[in-house]
């Protein structure tokens, strides 16, 4: 059995193993691959494994030897699901494995924009607190999360899980989702999630629906004083209106993991709005996270190979 990882660096970037499907098909592993040498790199592979590579019916209808395609993500919208379906191909993803590291990172944006460490941390290295008159100071204003209303957008697995940790500190938490749970926090309306929220943190799918929820009427439904984290997707945003409403200082700051085009285009209007932060779709990238990754998708391939596939999605 032939096996073709197509884009491995961004999973393992040399801090991890493939050691595991060496043992079970005859493996080729490309750091990343262009679009233009996909076909030519899956050949007659049966089986290949992708995170960011689009996989459309044309590569398909020139790859007829194909039976697996795993996904080294939850999001499986790069592969063209209706094509493989209907060549008898099964697709895979990788649910739930990064729950705990983005619901974590979410409150890094947060506890940057309440307490502004790294601000301050500068600050005493420039010699501020030296020539200080007195025994402590602030550049900018400190927040104190106790009561403050965190709306999430989404309540699955990493919503939840942001509610938790919100709950530890203190928080008001609501959250608006199309599915009801026992237990969850007070659920409303986006419209109330955005006027009652000091803090909204997006968790929901994209879909028709949530994509460009974030725009110019939505945005003035919140608080001056309200900050926007987005660690899910970037297309929940129209970045022009988002950007122009940090300038104007409409709202008080957004925090992303991740932007509609990765990477970044050098004129995207986020990368130099005010109090914006961006980092580099980072927040699933912890060693033990992506561990956990690769655990799964060594077991969603076992699971192939012995004709009873798991984590299917298509």
């Amino acid at each position: 059995m032939k096996l073709v990882i197509l884009d491995g660096h961004a999973v393992n970037p040399g801090d991890l193993s493939w050691a595991f499907f060496y043992n079970h098909a005859d493996v080729t592993v490309y750091e990343r691959t262009p679009s233009s040498l996909v076909v030519e790199r899956i050949g007659d592979a049966d089986a290949i494994f992708l995170n960011k590579i689009n996989i459309t019916k044309e590569i398909l209808d020139k790859c007829p030897n194909l039976k697996y395609i795993g996904v080294l993500a939850t999001g499986y919208n790069v592969v063209d699901i209706k094509a493989a379906k209907e060549k008898n191909i099964i697709v895979t993803n990788i649910p739930s494995y990064s729950t705990d590291s983005v619901a974590q990172h979410v409150f890094s944006f947060i506890l940057h924009f309440t307490n502004h460490v790294a601000s301050h941390a500068l600050s005493v290295k420039n010699g501020e607190w030296i020539s200080c008159p007195d025994f402590c100071y602030w550049n900018e204003s400190l927040i104190e999360l106790k009561g403050k209303t965190l709306g999430i957008f989404g309540y699955g697995n990493i919503g939840s899980k942001v509610a938790k940790i919100a709950e530890v500190f203190g928080m008001n938490v609501i959250c608006c989702t199309r599915t009801q749970k026992d237990g969850m926090p007070k659920s409303v309306n986006f419209e109330e999630l955005l006027k009652q929220s000091d803090f909204v943190s997006l968790h929901a799918p994209l879909t028709e629906q949530t994509q460009n929820i974030i725009n110019k009427d939505s945005i003035s439904l919140m608080k001056k004083s309200a900050y926007l984290i987005n660690t899910a997707r970037g297309g929940f945003v129209v970045e022009k209106d988002l950007a122009d409403a940090l300038n104007q200082e409409k709202i008080a700051g957004y925090a992303a993991d991740v932007i509609l085009e990765e990477p970044m285009d050098k004129n995207n209007p986020l990368r130099l709005a005010k109090n914006c932060i961006i980092t580099p779709h980072i927040a699933w990238a912890p060693k033990e996270t992506r561990q956990r990754l690769l655990g799964i998708a060594q077991n969603n391939f076992i699971a192939w190979i012995n004709g009873k596939p798991e984590n299917v999605v298509n």
